[in-house]
């Protein structure tokens, strides 16, 4: 299947997923009173997601790579930020646990896709050559031209 749209890609659909896991788990009574661990992981959840949608909308490989290395940056920020909020007693482990090991597996999933297009020719949508006019496309537009003139 053909990208489209950021949408497509399941880097994307799996970081959406768990950003709704992530304010889920922040709504928690105590969780959702550390106002600031609470506004920062629900940040660097929706940096993931973000910055994947930004660097495919950018048309370019050499963005997109630097956008998905931000994304991967950001998973890593939010398994830090459970690891604190499992130390301060506001998530159960297997729950924070569970969560930390997808977020481990998202972040494998951006590095798989960026060693794909880090070795793909493709080097994005704006990069696309122009399509080639044929010959007698060239020949008509000629003659039109002369045409006009006359």
């Amino acid at each position: 299947m053909a990208v489209k749209y950021f949408e497509d890609f399941q880097i994307w659909q799996e970081a959406r997923r768990l950003t709704n896991k992530i304010y889920d788990a922040t709504r928690k009574q105590a969780f959702s009173r550390d106002f600031g661990l609470c506004d920062q992981i629900r940040r660097a959840s929706v940096s993931v997601m973000s910055n994947i949608a930004e660097g495919y909308e950018r048309g370019g490989n050499q963005e997109f790579l630097q956008f998905l290395s931000i994304a991967k940056g950001s998973c890593g920020e939010v398994r830090c930020q459970l690891y604190v909020a499992l130390d301060q007693g506001y998530l159960e482990r297997n729950q924070c646990e569970a969560i930390i090991d997808q977020f481990k597996k998202l972040s494998i999933m951006i590095s798989n896709f960026m060693r794909y297009i880090k070795g793909t020719p493709y080097k994005g949508t704006k990069y696309k050559p122009l399509p080639q006019k044929s010959v007698k496309e060239e020949i008509e537009e000629l003659m039109k031209d002369t045409v006009s003139t006359v």
